[in-house]
């Protein structure tokens, strides 16, 4: 059985919203696309290569879907001979033909946790409905959260009104990058507990 990885660039307050360029996502206004690249360092970049070479299969929402079907396609670097080559699934309601080579489309998370039994590793990048959507499910294995050091105060948030009470555990150990970012790897440990911290 292989595992679905969601990995999300994201800041300290929780945004994920266009990190890598300008116009990539200006829904509602956001003004700070393209914040990761002033924070980010060779050794970040290095280490988020590692995880791309590791992708048996790509799936993604359909927004985020959009923007790498409109940017990738076109790159010939390595990261987008890996994206291109890979089988790609993106869970959408109304897509009906997709346009990059290589594309399923996958009518909700359920059907998204079966990609499981036939691919070691899938990998999803952004989408954060999607994640909400497969951590619902209970079909999303390890949440990738690569954490910078920034502070936006508007744009899509990861976790907000409505999300599933749940306990995670640290999967790998934490990595710190010069520039300040983090590298967190959490697993699903069960639902959440209370009790009170005199009682440790």
């Amino acid at each position: 059985m292989g595992i679905i990885v969601a990995n999300l660039f994201i800041t300290l307050d929780g945004v994920y919203q266009a990190p890598g360029g300008r116009e990539e996502d200006p829904e509602g206004g956001f003004a700070y696309g393209g914040w990761q690249a002033p924070v980010s360092d060779e050794e970040a970049g290095a280490a988020i290569g590692e995880e791309i070479n590791r992708i048996d299969a790509l799936l993604l929402g359909r927004k985020t879907y959009d923007i790498f079907a409109a940017y990738w396609p076109h790159q010939t670097d390595e990261i987008g001979g890996i994206l291109n080559r890979v089988p790609k699934f993106v869970v959408s309601s109304t897509l009906t033909e997709p346009g990059w080579a290589g594309t399923t489309v996958l009518p909700d998370a359920a059907a998204a946790g079966r990609l499981r039994e036939e691919y070691g590793q899938v990998h999803m990048f952004g989408s954060g409905a999607l994640i909400r959507s497969l951590l619902e499910a209970d079909v999303l294995d390890r949440l990738h959260l690569w954490l910078y050091p920034v502070t936006l105060g508007q744009g899509k948030r990861l976790f907000d009104a409505g999300t599933i009470p749940a306990t995670f555990r640290l999967a790998e150990p934490a990595r710190s990058f010069p520039k300040g970012a983090v590298s967190l790897v959490y697993e699903r440990a069960g639902g959440v507990e209370t009790r009170d911290m005199a009682a440790t």
